[in-house]
């Protein structure tokens, strides 16, 4: 008998199939991506124009229990490379893990009129709400606790935390007032219509490095396009578009 979980994910695969008819390369993509995807899929779909894409976002924990589950998902880009390499480990990833960006922290705030706040002064008595993504499955929300770990906040600051189920809806709650700041990725501040609001950088010392893997899907192992954009997102032309959202690039060996 299949878990519930099971059945409601086939439920909604089936949806998707139902909403693109057809193969399309089906990418499931980190929600720090949310705002750069359109841009590097304008830039695919100018070399393939005949390749159909659709983007599913999610936190990277969650998207990689999904493919295990047997989503139908071509090619993961994750926030970290926690997930794609356990993926590959356990036989559900077509490729080896390969990076192709670094993700960067930002300490955002919702009042734009307010001078941007260091990570030490979260602990003032007129910052309430403090938005994080949920460490358990959003790898920008395990860096975000890093982060007050080491600047001995986190026990100081439990009851202010709330928690976004992915970075995306962190950022959300910043930007609605339901937190008065978060930790978030620095590429979601790029949204149109907010980029003015006042951030800090968080020092990439204080966390773990945020080193974004992809790997190809046991799904996609046979499609010629999941190759195709594994290999455009290490092109110098996607790796130009990353940068200008607030991604850096990789080391490579």
């Amino acid at each position: 008998m299949r878990s519930p979980l099971t059945m409601r994910l086939a439920l909604l695969f089936g949806l998707l199939v139902l909403a693109f008819p057809g193969h399309a390369l089906t990418i499931a993509a980190a929600s720090s991506l949310r705002q750069v995807m359109p841009e590097l899929e304008a830039a695919f779909e100018q070399q393939h124009p005949d390749t159909p894409i659709r983007v599913i976002h999610g936190a990277s924990g969650k998207l990689a229990t999904q493919i295990l589950n047997g989503a139908p998902y071509d090619l993961f880009l994750s926030a970290d490379d926690t997930y794609p390499r356990r993926l590959a480990e356990q036989g559900a990833g077509a490729t080896e893990p390969e990076p192709y960006a670094v993700g960067r922290l930002a300490l955002w705030q919702g009042d734009p009129q307010r001078p941007a706040l260091m990570p030490e002064e979260l602990a003032g008595s007129d910052i309430h709400k403090i938005a994080i993504a949920q460490p358990r499955h959003a790898p920008y929300g395990l860096r975000a606790r890093e982060v007050l770990q080491a600047l001995d906040l986190w026990q100081l600051l439990q009851p202010r935390l709330v928690y976004g189920e992915n970075i995306g809806q962190t950022a959300g709650m910043v930007e609605s007032g339901a937190a008065d700041a978060g930790l978030i990725a620095w590429s979601l501040t790029f949204t149109p219509g907010l980029s003015g609001r006042p951030y800090t950088l968080i020092d990439q010392r204080l966390h773990s490095p945020l080193t974004m893997a992809m790997v190809i899907t046991r799904e996609g192992a046979d499609l010629p396009d999941a190759r195709r954009f594994h290999d455009f997102m290490l092109s110098t032309e996607a790796q130009a578009i990353l940068v200008r959202y607030g991604f850096e690039a990789p080391t490579r060996n």
